[in-house]
C-alpha cells in the first residue's frame, strides 16, 4: 500500500479545464480523492479511471448532445462532480472537465485506501478492509461516502476534492484498455479509454 508522500495541494482548475480528457484520465493516475462527509474524512489513492468524450463517443452519457436532468452536471464547468446512480444503487464518481457546455468526464473505477480505512470499512460492512473494498466504481462510491446528492458540487470545494502529493507512477507501471462494462456501445466499446496501474490489487476486472 502506498502513502503519502509529500504535501497535499489541490488539484488547480487548469488542471480539468483542457481539452484533452484522455491525458487528464492517465494524469489522474496517483492523485489523491479526498472526502469531508458528515464529519469524517477517508481518502485514497486513484489507481484505475476511465474517459468519456463528449458527444461522438456512444459510451458517454452526452453521445449525441443528449442532455437530461441525469446528465446535466457533466455539462457544468470543469472540476465539477458528475455523480450518478447505476443499476438504482452504486454511486458512480466522475470527474468533469473541458469548458462548461462541454461534457467531457472521467470514471474513477478504483482507488487504494489511505485515510479513513476504518470508516471506509463501516460504511461497506467489512470487518476489516480487504482488496474489494475500493474496487470498481460502486465500492469507490460507497466506501468514500460520496452521494449523487453532492453531483454538481466543485472539486475545489471542502467536501469532495482532488489532490496531488507529488506522487508519479512509472511511465512502464500504465496500463491502457476498452473499457468495462460499455458492450453496449459498438465499435465505441472497444476504445482504449480506460487507464490503470498494473499489477494493483485494487484494479478492478478480470486479474491477469
Amino acid at each position: 500500500m502506498t502513502n503519502i508522500t509529500g504535501v497535499l495541494q489541490k488539484l488547480p482548475q487548469s488542471f480539468y479545464d483542457r481539452a484533452d480528457v484522455l491525458a487528464i484520465a492517465k494524469e489522474l493516475l496517483g492523485k489523491i480523492i479526498v472526502t469531508h462527509i458528515n464529519g469524517q474524512t477517508t481518502s485514497g489513492r486513484i489507481v484505475e479511471d476511465e474517459a468519456y468524450i463528449a458527444f461522438i463517443d456512444n459510451a458517454s452519457h452526452s453521445f449525441g448532445g443528449r442532455r437530461t436532468e441525469r446528465n446535466e452536471h457533466m455539462y457544468a464547468a470543469a472540476g465539477t462532480a458528475y455523480i450518478y446512480i447505476c443499476y438504482g444503487l452504486h454511486q458512480m464518481m466522475n470527474v468533469v472537465t473541458n469548458k462548461k457546455g462541454v461534457p467531457d468526464a472521467i470514471l474513477i473505477r478504483a482507488v487504494e485506501p489511505l485515510a479513513g480505512i476504518n470508516i471506509m470499512c463501516t460504511r461497506t460492512s467489512k470487518e476489516k478492509s480487504d482488496h474489494t473494498i475500493t474496487r470498481g466504481p460502486g465500492n469507490v462510491g460507497k466506501a468514500l461516502g460520496i452521494h449523487k446528492q453532492y453531483s454538481g458540487e466543485s472539486l475545489s470545494g471542502n467536501r469532495i476534492y482532488l489532490c496531488d502529493d507529488g506522487f508519479r507512477p512509472e511511465k512502464n507501471s500504465i496500463g491502457i484498455s476498452e473499457r468495462i462494462g460499455v458492450e453496449g456501445a459498438g465499435k465505441d466499446a472497444r476504445l482504449p479509454y480506460r487507464f490503470y496501474i498494473k499489477n494493483n490489487l485494487y484494479v478492478s476486472g478480470k486479474r491477469k
